[in-house]
């Protein structure tokens, strides 16, 4: 298996919804940017990464559309091989625009010259998912992430205050993992627990971003013992806000956080039950250590909607 990973940057001009489309010439067809992930990448980060280095421009992801799935010849191997490619729908943040790697041209194009430029009809799938999620108003999204904390040392072999309880090896390797990983998404608030396993779960992303992390109490678990309502508030401010935030907890306090996302999800949308199912299964067999879920958001406040769900483990 050959694992790759691109993005559709969109953008409305005069009204009118246009994609972005890559030449490669040394295959002469136009395209989606997309390329193979590196050693131990994750496959958004991979996503924005080669957006990044074959157009010049910086992404924030948006909702994922299809992926798709073929074979062809290995060059290292010069053998079959299935490549899998997995896509989102992106907005343009940044970057100069200069083509830097494997592509000589790039176009902004309308929906139908865009469908009509494509070189190869599985590439129409995307664009399909792409006009239907703009046509259902949901494509211009904002991302919500719920992040359990990373490993930390257990609590038998650990004699101080649970609070101040550090993540261990793995888990402080989770943690720089994240980095790009929630830098895809173009997370700006970082909100979590006080408790130190969960704040040095995002520190890293703090730090490489030059972001405040806000500590709350309410998030932690002897807080959300004492009053369960508090950590909903944070999740409620964070839905009015509308703002791309990551809100860091722990275990006890994520079924809760879940359901509150699994009741704004957007009945209208095709994939709805899908997406009800994933945040059940969350809520219910429990988040992974060090595993981040992106709700994808559509509107803010009581209009908030999650219209998808991604969920990325360690």
């Amino acid at each position: 298996m050959i694992a790759a990973a691109g993005a559709l940057p969109w953008r409305r001009r005069q009204g009118r919804l246009e994609v972005l489309v890559v030449h490669r010439p040394a295959y002469d067809d136009w395209a989606w940017s997309k390329g193979k992930l590196d050693p131990g990448e994750e496959w958004p980060a991979a996503a924005v990464r080669e957006v990044e280095e074959e157009t010049g421009l910086v992404v924030r992801l948006g909702r994922p559309l299809p992926g798709a799935e073929y074979r062809m010849v290995d060059k290292r191997s010069g053998e079959l091989a299935t490549k899998e490619v997995r896509y989102w729908a992106a907005e343009v943040v940044g970057g100069d625009g200069l083509l830097r790697n494997e592509i000589d041209e790039v176009a902004w194009l309308e929906v139908a010259e865009a469908s009509d430029r494509l070189h190869y009809a599985r590439d129409r799938d995307q664009l399909r998912a792409l006009v239907r999620a703009a046509e259902a108003c949901t494509l211009q999204t904002w991302p919500l992430a719920i992040v359990r904390h990373a490993k930390a040392l257990g609590r038998s072999t650990w004699a101080q205050p649970d609070p101040l309880r550090p993540l261990d090896a793995r888990g402080r390797q989770r943690a720089c993992e994240m980095v790009p990983l929630l830098g895809a998404y173009g997370i700006t608030r970082l909100v979590s627990s006080p408790s130190l396993r969960c704040a040095d779960t995002l520190r890293p992303y703090a730090k490489d971003r030059g972001l405040d992390l806000r500590l709350r109490p309410g998030l932690s678990e002897e807080g959300y013992a004492l009053d369960p309502a508090k950590a909903l508030n944070h999740l409620t401010r964070s839905l009015s806000r509308g703002e791309p935030a990551v809100i860091c907890s722990h275990g006890p306090v994520m079924p809760d956080l879940l359901d509150q996302l699994a009741a704004r999800v957007d009945e209208g949308e095709d994939d709805s039950q899908a997406v009800a199912l994933a945040l059940a299964e969350a809520a219910d067999l429990g988040m992974a250590k060090g595993e981040v879920l992106v709700a994808h958001v559509a509107g803010t406040g009581e209009q908030a909607r999650v219209v998808d769900v991604e969920r990325h483990h360690p």
